[in-house]
């Protein structure tokens, strides 16, 4: 690709630097990413041609082309045909893509994740009580009610029981607490999914997260906090239990 008039590729190449001999293409999109959010490339800048990449990081151009690939599915960067690689934002609008990326190829170890929905958890249940509106608790209350009438069925009550955090987690209002409880939600779901078993379980679950809604009708900030730390107790140890199977 020729040169055009302000082109930095050579400047953005030499801050790569080289890679170890067979890194996969999970550390190359890292190294990528590691460049995109150090503020040192304005949005809209067209990235080095995958060969010039390639040869600076010592890695073949299939691992770049993978890697550049699995960035624009996840809005980081926007390919032209015929034009180049542009990168889409700043490094702070960059920042929930990169976290997004970072767990999904990181390593799945359930008692961390566990452990950090927990204390999302709880601070949103925090922040949603000091920030619920008629309309959030109305959404809230709407989900809690779904849970109550489905306890025999339990996928519906999974979905019930989801659309209750989502809700709490939209009053919270911080955009980027939601984007993160979405992933590790996500990573979790294949356990969470089938954590509640029998309709015992799923009254407990009712009970906790009436609780919490009890807290955030009071504007409580305390007593949400509270109850959804038992309420998280209770689930991680049912998710724990069906992930060590």
């Amino acid at each position: 690709m020729p040169a055009y008039p302000g082109d930095r590729s050579r400047e953005i190449s030499a801050a790569l630097g080289a890679l170890p001999a067979g890194t996969p293409v999970s550390e190359v999109a890292r190294r990528l990413l590691d460049l995109f959010t150090s503020g040192s490339i304005e949005p809209g800048e067209r990235l080095p041609p995958e060969r010039q990449l390639a040869a600076t990081l010592e890695v073949g151009r299939s691992a770049v082309r993978e890697a550049l690939a699995a960035l624009e599915i996840l809005g980081i960067v926007q390919v032209r045909p015929g034009s180049g690689t542009y990168l889409r934002g700043n490094a702070s609008e960059l920042l929930p893509q990169t976290l997004r990326w970072g767990l999904l190829i990181g390593e799945r170890n359930t008692a961390d994740l566990l452990e950090l929905r927990s204390g999302l958890e709880i601070y949103v249940a925090r922040l949603a009580a000091a920030r619920a509106e008629a309309s959030d608790l109305q959404a809230i209350q709407t989900s809690l009610d779904r849970m109550r009438q489905s306890v025999g069925t339990l996928k519906a009550f999974a979905k019930a029981d989801l659309d209750f955090h989502d809700a709490l987690a939209r009053t919270a209002d911080n955009h980027m607490l939601v984007d993160l409880l979405h992933v590790v939600r996500s990573l979790l779901q294949v356990y969470a999914d089938r954590a509640v078993h029998d309709e015992a379980a799923a009254n407990i679950a009712i009970d906790e997260h009436d609780a919490v809604f009890r807290a955030l009708e009071r504007g409580d900030e305390d007593g949400a906090a509270s109850a959804m730390a038992v309420h998280m107790a209770t689930a991680s140890a049912r998710v724990a239990a069906e992930a060590a199977h």
